[in-house]
């Protein structure tokens, strides 16, 4: 799970692509997932299996087969648990190498160890087999796998080593921990910080991993910044993190998935605020915010207090608009919370009760006309018909305020986010403008409450918030683009500085980037809030306008032209593993700023506070004369016109000229 498993997942379809059979990737087994995702068989590569049964024959169990994702990779897994009766040798033979001692008591550690040591031992018998026939480029993602990097550079295996780090070990410690993080970068004594939080050991084994790469690259250029004061040494290669982007034929498409989904959270919202729904549910936006439960690091700190402040700007322009936020957040629950499911239950028995009045009258409607005759409305209903709603309507009062979260938390008194709640006071009041439901479990569409998978929860939102301060790449928001759905980022995220370096104004794109870098906590705030309070001032038109632009900058995320940086890294590391054989064409690296969306020819949809007296447009206002310049196809393909050919470079064999796809190393 995570992001780093959605990198090589949604990765591997464009790798096959690339090398075909000659690609393998290497993992541990785990019998629970092996049964569902993997079909298992034996390798028809002779040099795989003979290497595969010399591990086997050594008393370590190993799997072949093809991973049942996107592309059908091959896998190799090892069983780590076949093979911890080597532990201690390897520790010993890790020490060796390079004078790094672990504990016992670390298990993940000693997990890493077991399986890096099994990757090395497999990858020394596979290049015995081949003897130099063909060469091996092999990538290293995490500290977790860097211990196989470590051992085969140390027993200098003729193969190309690349080492990709997706966040710093240090620095995710370091941002939890609530330091001034981005203004320290060059004063920190690593050692010591690492060795008073307990992971010295980790951090030698990244430390050490990103020295003995060939190749080190990073998924984003704030992450190469943060590794070269970590880890002490410069990207080679920034390889931003794409997606398997699928296009809809037509435009509209994407539009009506998000119109359908809308429809089924707002079913949530009538049981979930049943007695206080005096809102109007056409003129209420849906912001969410999604992932780890890492108050500080995922930024739920300054979006409670910019909710509040928005909250406050709503009530004094007395406007009409309602936001609901969703904080889809895992953590420690009790199962879910009675008055939730109590609403869920009114809101269906009052369904049912509306359906069965609505047959009873529409019968005696169809018989009055044909008979010729205007029904008289105040018979058409009798008295028990009025019984039945009155009992209906006395059913949905409440004594108590809609709840906050969904389920009963394990910590409620300690718990970060309803501690925030409780100070800023965000208690889903008729007053108040802005509602919160914290549902602190993943989205399933078996659940009884919300029944939607995330993936058709964001579709059904209108924006989603991602205020982050430590945030190496961010596929939440890169999933939200794909979705065509607006998103606030920051220059702190991997994600954010890829769109500022390829969108010349990401406003009118749907993407709201927040500066936590140069600007004070306070500063970052107001920002944060001018950005929704700005989103809610939008006609239901402006939004519309806002969709079709960011789904268009889905092109973007496509692995198909993000896969040219693991194309590079892959060519550098030949070329430097291999000299005498591969040789760099003399061109300048692919850099992410490969082409700039410019800003819309229309008026870009987020409205200034300052074009209008009121703060929120009346529908009637949607045909203004700037919408009237929008032109959707036109814009469209301009857009597709900023997007250049992905860049490819070449690999030369030494002595001829050849393109690198006639090379299946």
């Amino acid at each position: 799970v995570g992001g780093i498993c959605t990198v090589i997942q949604t990765k591997a379809k464009i790798t096959v692509d690339e090398w075909g059979e000659n690609y393998v990737m290497i993992g541990p087994y785990f019998e629970h997932n092996v049964k569902t995702q993997v079909e298992m068989f034996t390798p028809q590569n002779p040099a795989i299996k003979k290497a595969m049964d010399i591990l086997i024959l050594n008393g370590c169990q190993v799997y072949f087969g093809r991973w049942l994702i996107e592309g059908n990779p091959y896998v190799l897994l090892f069983d780590i648990h076949s093979a911890a009766w080597k532990l201690d040798k390897w520790k010993g033979e890790f020490w060796n190498a390079c004078g790094v001692g672990l504990p016992s008591g670390d298990r993940e550690t000693n997990d890493a160890l077991i399986f890096g040591s099994l990757t090395a031992w497999f990858i020394e018998q596979l290049t015995d087999e081949l003897q130099g026939k063909k060469n091996i480029i092999v990538n290293f993602h995490e500290w977790l796998a860097g211990t196989g990097l470590i051992l085969s550079r140390f027993k200098k295996l003729p193969i190309a080593t690349i080492f990709t780090t997706h966040a710093t070990l240090l620095g995710r410690y370091l941002c939890a921990a609530n330091i001034d993080f981005y203004n320290n970068l060059d004063k920190f004594n690593v050692d010591k910080e690492a060795g008073e939080r307990q992971i010295y050991h980790r951090y030698c084994i990244e430390r050490a991993s990103v020295h003995c790469a060939h190749v080190f690259t990073t998924v984003s250029q704030i992450t190469a910044i943060e590794a070269e004061h970590m880890l002490k040494r410069k990207a080679d290669v920034v390889t931003p993190n794409g997606l398997n982007v699928k296009k809809f034929s037509a435009m509209h498409e994407f539009q009506n998935l998000h119109s359908m989904y809308k429809a089924r959270i707002q079913e949530f919202v009538r049981g979930h605020f049943y007695g206080h729904l005096d809102f109007n549910l056409e003129k209420t936006l849906f912001f969410f915010i999604a992932g780890r439960y890492e108050f500080s690091n995922k930024g739920v700190d300054i979006f409670l207090e910019a909710l509040s402040r928005l909250n406050f700007l709503l009530q004094v322009h007395k406007n009409d608009v309602t936001v609901i936020v969703f904080f889809i957040m895992p953590a420690k629950t009790n199962n879910f919370n009675v008055e939730t499911l109590k609403g869920q239950a009114v809101r269906k028995q009052l369904w049912d009760t509306a359906h069965t009045v609505k047959e009873k009258f529409g019968k005696k409607l169809y018989e009055a006309l044909l008979k010729g005759e205007i029904p008289d409305m105040s018979k058409i209903l009798d008295r028990d018909d009025l019984t039945i709603m009155k009992r209906a309507i006395y059913a949905t009062q409440r004594q108590t305020l809609p709840p906050v979260t969904t389920h009963n938390m394990s910590d409620d008194s300690t718990d970060p986010i309803l501690s925030n709640i409780r100070r800023i006071g965000l208690f889903n009041n008729r007053t108040d403008r802005i509602k919160v439901v914290l549902h602190p479990e993943f989205l399933s569409s078996t659940s009884p409450l919300l029944p939607l998978d995330y993936e058709e929860f964001i579709r059904g939102c209108h924006l989603g918030v991602f205020p982050s301060y430590y945030e190496p790449w961010g596929y939440t928001p890169a999933e939200c683009t794909v979705m065509g759905i607006p998103s606030v980022t920051t220059n702190l995220s991997g994600f954010g500085c890829f769109m500022q370096d390829h969108v010349a104004d990401p406003d009118a794109y749907g993407i709201y980037i927040v500066d936590r870098r140069f600007r004070s906590l306070d500063e970052s705030c107001n920002q944060l809030t001018q950005f929704m309070y700005r989103f809610c001032q939008q006609t239901r038109r402006q939004r519309i306008i806002q969709r079709n632009r960011t789904e268009r900058l889905s092109e973007l995320l496509d692995w198909r032209y993000l896969g040219r940086y693991y194309m590079h890294a892959r060519h550098l590391g030949l070329s430097r593993a291999f000299p005498n054989k591969f040789k760099m064409e003399p061109i300048a690296p692919p850099r992410t700023e490969g082409f700039r969306y410019p800003r819309p020819p229309s008026v870009p949809p987020s409205p200034s506070v300052s074009l209008h007296s009121s703060p929120h447009h009346s529908e009637g206002e949607d045909e203004d004369d700037d919408d009237e310049r929008y032109d959707e196809d036109e814009e469209a393909e301009k857009d597709r016109k900023n997007i250049k050919s992905p860049f490819a470079p070449e690999l030369v064999l030494e002595g001829e000229r050849k393109q690198h796809g006639e090379y299946k190393n």
